[in-house]
């Protein structure tokens, strides 16, 4: 065949590595933020390496229900709120998205006085400034930064996650042990171990995750000018439903990896020391200091600030993504500020409430609680009404979910019933 002929033959088209480090990525990373860190840390500081398996099991329930987010957001051009204000009842929509909102807010005030506390632990200085700042930093630079040069701070941003990889491989660890309880886990049913098992699943599939990543694919369908919504545009679906599996499968992964590595960690340091009381990531870097040393300590602190500010646009993004399509507002981080006032007001608002929040005698863990509660209580229906939505053919068409997703996406909202479940059983 001549070279000519070769020319003329059309090759199949697969997504480049930078096509597919999108949504799910930042998605996934941003999952790792310092309530997820404390949440990890606590798992490995009070039961070791038996706690390792619940990350392996989320993984394949976390992708699911993010993928299935994904396509709803690629094929429909709208986010989860706009698809859910067209086929539910508008009371259920508004309970859910102001539950979001609550546990968004809330969870942003904890993750900013982790990030405070952890330069703190660094540097020294005032607690309550480096709240502020790390507010302020976070709120200039998701209003007035281009979407696209945004985009790739927040990837760049996710290579901070590596520090706790470098940190688990600062410290020993029994590995044989590891793999062995990863195989064959040794589960009590005691209240104190269910209660952390809940609170890793809660911490791992959030519903804030599933509005951001719808949200962030539509996002990226409108700043190009040859893509479209799969429903109105097919012939792009096979490279788009392509590169939305690699990318939130890589991604999710990514994020369950370090999850793993935060376990270990603490497990062969905090655990194997008797120290199991852990109740935020900052006070999980200083047990790690005379444990671990120096530079796993301040590897760890640094890992918090840096997976802080990759979590933090994510948690006022979902939000006001949620909140803007519920209420018709333009939505965008690619809209200019004045043209999408509401919205960026949404944004501004849950950032600096949330910094509040820092300067008021309410407890940050406890209010982290709570909203772990409220996240879990909610994930639930929003998770059902996700999957009503994935599988009506009226809403994606010919592209409605079937198959192994379809029930493994129906598979982590059951679970995710079972562990909110759970919950209200080690209370009472």
């Amino acid at each position: 065949m001549t070279k000519s002929s070769h020319a003329a033959v059309k090759q199949p088209q697969w997504p480049k590595l930078r096509e597919i480090m999108g949504p799910g990525l930042i998605t996934g990373a941003s999952d790792d933020d310092p309530s997820g860190i404390a949440t990890y840390s606590q798992a490995g500081a009070q039961f070791g390496v038996n706690m390792g398996w619940t990350l392996l099991l989320t993984f394949p329930l976390m992708c699911a229900i993010q993928q299935v987010s994904a396509e709803i957001g690629r094929v429909t051009g709208r986010g989860l709120s706009g698809n859910l204000k067209q086929h539910y009842p508008r009371s259920a929509l508004y309970l859910l998205v102001g539950l979001l909102v609550i546990a968004n807010t809330i969870n942003l005030g904890a993750d900013l006085g982790a990030m405070g506390a952890a330069l703190r632990l660094l540097i020294g200085g005032p607690l309550l400034l480096y709240v502020a700042l790390f507010a302020a930093i976070s709120l200039l630079l998701e209003i007035f930064m281009r979407y696209s040069r945004y985009v790739s701070v927040l990837k760049w941003l996710s290579l901070s996650l590596f520090a706790y990889v470098a940190t688990l491989f600062a410290v020993r660890v029994p590995w044989a042990d590891v793999g062995l309880h990863l195989v064959i886990p040794q589960i009590s049913f005691t209240r104190d171990y269910l209660t952390v098992v809940v609170a890793v699943f809660g911490t791992t599939i959030s519903p804030y995750l599933f509005f951001w990543q719808a949200g962030e694919e539509v996002e990226d369908e409108k700043e190009d000018p040859h893509a479209h919504p799969l429903k109105r545009a097919p012939r792009e679906a096979p490279f788009q439903l392509q590169r939305i599996r690699l990318d939130t499968w890589s991604g999710m992964a990514f994020s369950n990896l370090i999850a793993l590595c935060i376990v270990l960690t603490t497990a062969a340091t905090l655990h194997a020391h008797g120290i199991t009381d852990i109740q935020t990531s900052s006070q999980a870097a200083q047990a790690l200091r005379p444990i671990a040393g120096p530079f796993a300590f301040s590897v760890f602190a640094l890992g918090i600030i840096g997976t802080g500010m990759l979590a933090l646009p994510v948690l006022a993004g979902s939000a006001a993504y949620a909140m803007g399509e519920a209420m018709n507002w333009p939505v965008g981080l690619a809209r200019q500020p004045l043209k999408a006032k509401a919205f960026y007001g949404a944004i501004a608002a849950a950032t600096i409430i949330g910094g509040v929040l820092n300067f008021t005698p309410i407890d940050p863990v406890k209010a982290l609680f709570w909203s772990a509660v409220i996240n879990g209580v909610a994930a639930v229906p929003i998770m059902f009404m996700t999957m009503r939505l994935a599988t009506d053919r009226r809403v994606m068409g010919r592209f409605k979910v079937i198959g192994g997703l379809r029930a493994l996406g129906w598979l982590s909202t059951l679970t995710m019933a079972i562990a909110a479940v759970g919950m209200l059983a080690t209370w009472a």
